[in-house]
């Protein structure tokens, strides 16, 4: 057992009494930043001095795998004590380490499907279609929040004459919205203004089902007859079907959910969060520019 192991384990063992709750301690992950190790190396210097200054001058060296752990846990807790904060650095350290992860994470599974994502030729657009940012919208429309976040997507499309939208039908809180996002697939697909339909539907009191989309339609002047015949065929269900599997690959699990660049936004962020990403996009080519 190395000095390292021996150290997360004493330090584990004092957390885990501290908080009333057993600890599975593993190996450092690989990814550990410079910052874990340093703090790791501060902890084990630390404790050399500390022993050394213990043993007696006579004694033989001690195989730290096998001091004891209420020899070893005093002092590591001693060490703790005497710079408290050295757990917040830690604290922070980690965190930044799993934001590095996740960003890599989206990162490829946005590469991964790229077309499907941003150029999927049934998808709705809205906005400029030749738009230098791309913003991606994944609703339901009995999503709450959904319709809370519509004035903001509203705002930017007047505000932003370069912003293109592309949004994802995705229908996961009940049967209705299923039945809403079928009509609106087949919206999409006609020549009416698919933006008016959408706020349409947000704007509508109560649950908002498929009778609701059917007569939304209409009073943009589409058959209902027609949309209740069509709105139940394959190339309708291939639409949906495809905003499930990039939900699945990219682990979206809740609406609204947001993508620009390389960046899954999880949830109503709010117009000026938006905003700045989609500055920083133009500026530096990603959603957070470093500086």
């Amino acid at each position: 057992m190395s000095r390292v192991t021996v150290v997360l384990v004493a330090l584990a063992g004092i957390l885990a009494g501290a908080l009333g709750y057993a600890t599975l301690v593993k190996p450092a992950a690989q990814t550990d930043t410079v910052a874990v190790q340093a703090l790791i190396d501060e902890a084990i210097t630390a404790y050399d001095a500390q022993r050394i200054a213990a043993a007696p001058a006579t004694a033989p060296a001690q195989d730290v795998a096998t001091i004891a752990p209420e020899t070893i846990n005093p002092l590591i807790e001693s060490f703790l004590m005497s710079d408290p904060k050295i757990l917040q650095r830690m604290s922070v350290a980690l965190d930044s380490t799993l934001r590095e992860e996740e960003r890599e994470q989206s990162t490829a599974a946005i590469a991964s499907m790229q077309d499907a994502i941003f150029n999927d030729p049934r998808q709705i657009v809205v906005g400029n279609p030749d738009g230098d940012v791309t913003l991606v919208e994944f609703f339901d429309y009995n999503c709450g929040y959904c319709r809370a976040a519509l004035p903001d997507m509203a705002a930017l499309l007047a505000e932003d004459p370069n912003l293109r939208v592309v949004f994802k039908e995705f229908p996961i809180l009940s049967n209705e919205s299923i039945d809403a996002a079928r009509v609106a697939v087949l919206v999409g697909d006609s020549d009416v203004d698919y933006w008016s339909f959408h706020e349409a539907l947000f704007s509508s009191r109560g649950k908002v089902d498929k009778d609701v989309a059917l007569a939304a339609a209409a009073d943009l002047g589409l058959s209902q007859v027609n949309l209740e015949l069509d709105m139940g065929s394959a190339a309708v269900a291939e639409t949906i079907q495809t905003s499930y599997e990039i939900a699945k690959a990219l682990n979206i699990t809740g609406t609204p959910t947001y993508i620009i660049g390389n960046e899954i936004i999880p949830g109503a962020i709010g117009i000026n969060e938006l905003r700045t990403r989609i500055a920083n996009m133009r500026a530096c080519g990603q959603t957070q520019c470093e500086g």
